[in-house]
């Protein structure tokens, strides 16, 4: 893939991130370095993580002269343990921790890691290859009930229990093996999209988020983020759905020791959501330690 992604929200992201040079910021999701490169671009140190192992291999690659430098600190790791990963680093208290949820290009255009509609390759969704399961092991293993509450707990689609079904009864004749063929089983039960949003959106973030445990991370995360800022360190979190929001919001409401950069979120300007429809779902925070 020769096409690198680039993030949205990137200027306001690393704005609101109040970079000052020499000071550490951690990169909890690498993806293809767009934000490391902008903070590096103003003078900031980095410490980087992804726990795709392509995009740590790629980046390191791409940004040697960084690591080099010693300016980059680039390592495989789950954000989760992101204080765990500050103290390995050795580089004392961080003025900025900053995650862009969610799934990047170069995961969505790898057919054969079986993150989008289109793909002929076996469901895997997995964004490490340390995960047990798959996609393709929840679709054939769970029930009913369980598939709808995945898909209504963590894609929040109203026609979770329709969908789940549907799949179940599949199993029985032509399972479903591709990212194609669910798309094509959740568009015989809601119809094809008639938004600018895949009808089968819900359903593929919510499989991606149940593979990955990407609540689970976030909010384990979040707390040692917090623990690992410098006072008026700020944590920004850019995400692309209402659950993960609601983590955010809920966390600096408990944590009497941030507060709110901002009023509300920051959303992406007409413009670039004209320029790239998946940024019509981003929605930012900005929390500033005390």
């Amino acid at each position: 893939m020769n096409r690198y992604h680039i993030p949205v929200l990137l200027k306001e992201s690393i704005d609101l991130l109040n970079v000052e040079k020499g000071k550490w910021y951690v990169d909890a999701t690498f993806g293809d370095g767009g934000h490391t490169k902008e903070i590096l671009r103003r003078g900031g140190l980095v410490l980087a993580l992804d726990i795709d192992e392509e995009a740590v291999l790629c980046g390191k690659k791409r940004f040697k002269k960084y690591i080099e430098k010693g300016v980059l600190i680039l390592e495989r790791g789950n954000f989760a343990n992101v204080d765990i990963a500050v103290q390995k680093a050795r580089v004392g208290g961080v003025a900025g921790v900053l995650y862009d949820l969610g799934v990047s290009l170069r995961q969505l255009e790898n057919k054969k890691r079986g993150f989008s509609f289109d793909s002929n390759a076996a469901l895997d969704m997995r964004m490490s290859k340390e995960f047990a399961v798959t996609a393709l092991d929840l679709l054939n293993a769970l029930d009913a009930g369980e598939l709808a509450k995945i898909l209504r707990g963590f894609g929040e689609e109203p026609d979770a229990k329709k969908i789940a079904l549907e799949i179940v009864r599949s199993r029985d004749t032509a399972s479903i093996k591709t990212g194609e063929e669910l798309r094509t089983l959740v568009e015989r039960v809601k119809g094809k999209h008639r938004s600018k949003a895949n009808s089968a959106t819900r359903t593929f973030q919510a499989l991606r988020i149940a593979v990955n445990g990407e609540i689970e991370n976030l909010e384990t995360s979040l707390p040692r983020a917090f623990k690992v800022l410098e006072p008026k360190g700020r944590i920004v979190v850019i995400s692309f759905h209402s659950l993960e929001d609601r983590i955010v919001k809920r966390f600096c409401e408990s944590e009497g020791g941030l507060f709110p950069v901002t009023k509300g979120i920051v959303r992406p300007a007409e413009s670039e959501v004209f320029e790239n429809r998946k940024a019509r779902s981003a929605r930012m925070r900005i929390l500033e330690k005390r």
